[in-house]
């Protein structure tokens, strides 16, 4: 319900922070496949923020994942049931679909457009930057600290501790 009403108010931004994506980076929405609820597949909504051809990030594209307005289309996603306003960020094909044990809980949990985990690594693009080995410095450090964050929230999630999650993502983009 609140997806709807959320779409219907700021339906309107969406569709003229897609145009402008258009105009400046050749392509206006971005779509990417993501490890949602039990494993499945799905195809997550973002605002493009990388010039189709050079697959740099443009002057707009900062602006917009600075203040996470690229995330807004997710609201689509949320109201066809895709994901929820709280939950583990979904992540790309070979991670979440590959946990083992335990740590295959997080997919019980629809993903969310917001977390804990989403807070911590807001500027996870520009800590990844300043290491030697992006790929292998995500793989040992950041994404094993997000699974043992994303099952903490599956052991202690409660309808205070969302509204927790959403007020502190609500103040960190405001901030």
């Amino acid at each position: 319900m609140l997806s709807f009403l959320l779409l219907f108010l700021f339906g309107w931004l969406i569709l003229l922070l897609v145009l402008f994506s258009f105009l400046d980076t050749g392509k206006g929405l971005f779509l990417q496949t993501r490890i949602g609820q039990y494993g499945k597949p799905f195809q997550i909504f973002k605002i493009r923020t990388m010039h189709a051809q050079t697959d740099q990030i443009s002057k707009y594209g900062r602006f917009l994942r600075r203040s996470k307005m690229d995330e807004l289309p997710q609201l689509f996603n949320i109201f066809v049931g895709q994901m929820s306003f709280v939950g583990p960020r979904p992540d790309i094909l070979g991670y979440y679909d590959q946990l083992q044990g335990e740590d295959r809980k997080i997919l019980e949990l629809k993903p969310g457009l917001c977390s804990w985990t989403a807070l911590k690594y807001i500027d996870e693009d520009a800590l990844l930057q300043l290491q030697a080995d992006p790929l292998k410095y995500n793989d040992e450090v950041i994404f094993p600290d997000k699974v043992k964050m994303n099952l903490d929230y599956y052991y202690n999630r409660s309808f205070w501790e969302d509204l927790k999650i959403m007020w502190a993502t609500a103040l960190r983009i405001i901030h």
